[in-house]
């Protein structure tokens, strides 16, 4: 058995200001993000300046969207009571699947605006993703949140308020699998053009399969527990959807052609 790290999550306090490491992870998303997305803004034709727009876009996405995703799928009660508790994002609470329709949304704009392809679009994006991911998992294990069921595997930890059990970290799994790996395939495999849609849905299967396995030993939030079956979760609810949306985009993108930079679709006043 393992302990579990005694951080603060207060990372920084200047008099009454306190700057908690969940909001500082959100900060290390968006650079990251910012810089690989230069390294390839050449691919679309795009400069510097529109990459820091698709960014200013993509991060009212995932704030916005993550947000009200998790008011609307697991704070609801708690909003009716506190309505201010919507801005109280430093606390945690924010839902990826309520992020990512928050960025697809910011990506149709950007894509409008620009004249680009949407799928094009999400496949630059997917891969500057998973950085982001990875480090608002450690956001929530900091935060002692996202605790799983007990376990008695040798890194197990007892959480901070939740007894002496050891239990699974699974805010780490979720951490490697769709941070770390996540991004090394993506990034790996969209090195050279690849047909339409293939990344972006590679993206959608790859976080599908990894956020359901870890389902499996996260606890589900204490106010809405199972859904169904006695282990049937919302986090599973929410995400065979990506599975099945990310197996039809795969297919889909078979029958599309390989491209690297964009270029003027004739007639469609639009770009491939």
């Amino acid at each position: 058995m393992m302990q579990y790290p005694q951080i603060d999550p207060v990372a920084i306090t200047i008099g009454p200001l306190q700057v908690h490491w969940y909001g500082l992870m959100y900060v290390v998303g968006f650079v990251a993000a910012w810089w690989l997305g230069r390294r390839r803004a050449h691919r679309l034709g795009l400069s510097h300046d529109d990459i820091g727009d698709l960014l200013f876009y993509a991060a009212l996405g995932v704030v916005v969207g993550g947000r009200l995703g998790y008011v609307l799928f697991y704070g609801m009660e708690r909003f009716l009571a506190d309505p201010l508790w919507l801005f109280n994002v430093w606390e945690g609470g924010m839902s990826f699947h309520g992020g990512l329709a928050g960025v697809l949304i910011a990506a149709l704009l950007f894509a409008r605006r620009q004249r680009l392809a949407f799928f094009r679009l999400t496949d630059f994006i997917a891969p500057l993703v998973p950085i982001g991911l990875g480090a608002g998992r450690l956001g929530n294990f900091i935060n002692h949140e996202l605790p799983g069921r007990v376990s008695e595997l040798p890194w197990a930890m007892p959480f901070p308020h939740m007894g002496p059990e050891p239990r699974h970290p699974s805010a780490l799994y979720e951490f490697a699998l769709e941070g770390v790996v996540l991004f090394a395939v993506l990034w790996w495999l969209s090195r050279s053009p690849r047909r339409t849609g293939l990344i972006s849905g590679l993206f959608l299967l790859l976080y599908g399969v990894f956020r359901l396995a870890v389902e499996f030993v996260r606890l589900p939030d204490a106010h809405i527990g199972f859904i169904a079956f006695g282990w049937v979760t919302m986090g599973m609810l929410l995400t065979l959807p990506m599975i099945i949306a990310g197996l039809v985009l795969i297919g889909w993108s078979r029958r599309q052609a390989v491209g690297e930079k964009r270029s003027r679709v004739l007639g469609s006043g639009g770009r491939a």
